[in-house]
């Protein structure tokens, strides 16, 4: 594992909060992996999901900031240099938000997006 920069991949605090209280109530991970994979309605999409140290892929990247581990394979954080996950809270839409630089058009789901 090798772990990447703060300037490739940045997270706001709130989205670090969020990570590290949804990892204190799923018990078993210890970690988040974050992603694009082929899917969605524009070709790509964003995922997250629950990690165990013990289980993580040799070949993630890893970004620890002392509340919670996060996880990015090599291609996916290719895609996501340069942006900003953030977590927001706007009326009944709340979850993780990703604000890519090089996402191209994003569709109305916004999970699923192209890019350059």
């Amino acid at each position: 594992m090798q772990t990447f920069s703060p300037q490739e991949l940045k997270f706001s605090e709130k989205a670090i909060l969020h990570f590290a209280s949804s990892l204190k109530n799923n018990g078993k991970s210890d970690g988040v992996r974050i992603g694009v994979r082929k899917a969605g309605c524009s070709g790509s999409e964003y995922f997250f999901e629950f990690v165990e140290t013990s289980l993580a892929d040799t070949n993630d990247f890893i970004f620890d900031n002392g509340k919670c581990k996060i996880y990015v394979d090599k291609e996916s954080l290719n895609y996501l240099k340069g942006s900003l996950v953030d977590y927001s809270e706007d009326g009944r839409n709340q979850g993780i938000k990703f604000h890519n630089p090089t996402a191209k058009a994003v569709c109305g789901c916004r999970e699923s997006f192209t890019h350059h």
